[in-house]
């Protein structure tokens, strides 16, 4: 439990569990059902040590906790009892449907988000491979990997309905297996089907997610309903059969149909928006206020739209290509802060976040940099707007689920050159737009000194800083990946560095706190006031030898400072029984850290530095 006691504070600042009927997550963002509003304390909250923002409107109450939300949720759900929060007999919030609407996608594409994403850019460097003459279109490499992207949004209702069955009181499984009856070849566009006697429209359900969606939403109410009604001794076996068999008539009667006009509704308000205005219009507006979607923790709206037009023409004409316009103007924004910034604290949490943004995240840049000075807004409606305005008139073609730099070789797609030709020239147009204007409108004053935000895990500490650790023992600098323990080689425990010791002692590399001494006095943690997780491991699979040959000096809770002496360790003893005497030194939350970079090599001292994190 991690997050147990920032999750403790959180409970009791948005007016405790009796006021929580509901929390959904999705990026970066917790998103609460409150009964009663009022009785959040929004301005302590954001006070909060972990919170980087709250956000309260009449869309949703959002606490912006970073990208390490899931792991929070995850502890917050089990230490609520959301079965009573959710049960039936508790009184229901009326939802405003712009609210209901966004907790439902947001939940609901989070989850899908990882397969698409990997598809989309698979089919960027796919395109990318076959220009350049590296693959071929009929080779079996090519077809081998392309089944990869085809598959995913093939079977995109199964992804949808597995997303979706838990948050619309289905069971995932049953969910699934009607999905996947949908998506089969008896089904899937078949014509001249017909149940009970009643004929049935040729449906293509495969690629498709509003019909299944409908579904499955169906299935959770029937679900709710047969609970209720049959015995309990017998739901275990009657209820399955009749939830299939009532939903799957129901579905290709209706939903099916439904969700394929509702998806032709779609397509076709946008048709007449771009008769009528332009489609550069839409284009233009998505690229250039994209950011304050996200703040409101609507970004993840325009997932379904696009879906919808990747299975309806085969392209998405608007808001893929908007979306990633927006990312780099973000960057833009951000690297002529860069320029622009005189103190070097600024200037690191500038260009850092202008990469982030530059790989496609850009709520680091937006909750780090954009909510405390405002005016990078302001850029970004220019050098977005305007590569926006470029991509609509040039009638850019986004091919793949795919958005960011890196998806950049997919508009490529179907030997389309031009329309890479196009799309690139919006990007530029976008970065140096932004980055132009962010210079020009330049930083606020009175903002300068705001240099700090809460840190992941509930710590505050500087934007960007640099934090040095000397060495824990005297010796010789070794790489992690030449270490003989995978689980330290691979970084999978987190980066840092090995010391083959030259002497008995082990000293702190840094100053703060004991939070932990092995029984077997082989490993010691330690942590930074700041919230920086080091764990000193003695010697390789020494967990065996219990103790024998170690004598710790200090103990849980003590302060240490660096040099100061933790254990006496007699390492000829450890190599005599046949182990491995590497002194293992690793940050155990390196993922919360921009980077842990190892600055020693060859023969090190106490006082050497051995490795930095980018704070």
């Amino acid at each position: 439990m991690k997050y147990k006691e920032f999750n403790k504070k959180i409970i009791e600042l948005v007016g405790g569990k009796g006021n929580i009927q509901s929390v959904v997550h999705c990026m970066t963002r917790l998103r609460f059902t409150l009964k009663d509003r009022s009785k959040a304390k929004t301005d302590e909250l954001k006070a909060l040590d972990g919170v980087v923002d709250v956000v309260s409107n009449n869309v949703a109450y959002q606490v912006i906790v970073g990208t390490h939300v899931n792991e929070v949720h995850a502890e917050l759900i089990s230490m609520l009892d959301l079965k009573n929060a959710e049960g039936d007999d508790m009184p229901k919030e009326k939802k405003h449907p712009l609210k209901a609407m966004l907790d439902l996608v947001s939940e609901i594409m989070t989850p899908v988000i990882e397969p698409i994403i990997a598809s989309g850019l698979l089919a960027g460097f796919l395109s990318l491979f076959t220009i350049t003459g590296i693959l071929s279109e009929e080779g079996s490499t090519f077809l081998l990997l392309n089944s990869i992207r085809e598959a995913v949004f093939y079977f995109l209702p199964i992804l949808i309905a597995m997303s979706c069955a838990k948050r619309l009181k289905a069971s995932p499984y049953l969910a699934v297996a009607l999905a996947a009856t949908l998506v089969s070849t008896s089904i899937n566009g078949v014509e001249g089907l017909s149940i009970f006697g009643i004929s049935l429209p040729q449906t293509t359900y495969a690629n498709s997610f509003i019909p299944i969606i409908l579904a499955v939403w169906f299935m959770g109410k029937l679900t709710v309903f047969l609970q209720k009604r049959i015995p309990q001794f017998l739901q275990y076996f009657l209820n399955p059969v009749l939830i299939m068999v009532i939903c799957l008539p129901v579905t290709l009667l209706f939903f099916g149909p439904i969700g394929i006009w509702i998806g032709d509704g779609i397509g076709w308000f946008f048709e007449l928006l771009n008769n009528t205005f332009g489609s550069w219009i839409v284009v233009m507006l998505y690229a250039a206020l994209q950011p304050f979607l996200i703040m409101l923790g609507a970004g993840n709206f325009m997932m379904p739209l696009s879906l919808n037009f990747l299975n309806k023409l085969g392209y998405d004409p608007i808001f893929l290509g908007a979306a990633t316009i927006s990312d780099i103007a973000v960057s833009g924004a951000m690297l002529g802060y860069f320029f622009k910034a005189k103190e070097m604290k600024q200037k690191q949490l500038f260009g850092t976040v202008s990469f982030s943004a530059l790989m496609g995240v850009t709520e680091p840049a937006i909750y780090g940099a954009f909510i405390k000075f405002r005016r990078p807004f302001i850029a970004v409606i220019i050098g977005g707007g305007l590569g926006g305005l470029f991509a609509g008139f040039m009638k850019v073609k986004t091919y793949s689920m795919v958005w960011g730099l890196m998806g950049l070789p997919s508009y490529a797609q179907n030997q389309d050159f031009s329309n890479l030709i196009f799309m690139v020239a919006s990007v530029v147009i976008a970065f140096i737009g932004a980055a132009i204007a962010a210079y020009i409108l330049g930083i606020p004053s009175e903002e300068k000194s705001k240099d700090t935000v809460a840190a992941p895990g509930g710590d505050s500490k500087p934007l960007n800083k640099k934090v040095i650790f000397s060495s824990a023992a005297e010796g010789e600098a070794v790489q992690l990946e030449n270490i003989k323990d995978q689980a330290f080689s691979t970084g999978a425990l987190g980066k840092g560095i090995g010391i083959i010791p030259s002497s008995n002692e082990v000293v702190s590399p840094l100053e703060g706190e004991v939070t932990v001494v092995f029984p077997t006095k082989h490993a010691i943690g330690l942590k930074t006031d700041s919230g920086i997780e080091v764990l000193i491991h003695i010697g390789v699979d020494t967990v065996e030898l219990e103790g024998k040959y170690f004598e710790t000096v200090v103990k849980e809770g003590d302060r240490v400072v660096p040099g100061q002496l933790l254990s006496k360790v007699d390492f000829s003893g450890i190599i005599e029984a046949g182990y491995d005497p590497t002194i293992i030194v690793i940050v155990a939350n390196t993922p919360d850290y921009l980077d842990v970079i190892p600055t020693a090599s060859g023969a090190v001292t106490k006082d050497c530095e051995i490795f930095t994190v980018i704070v």
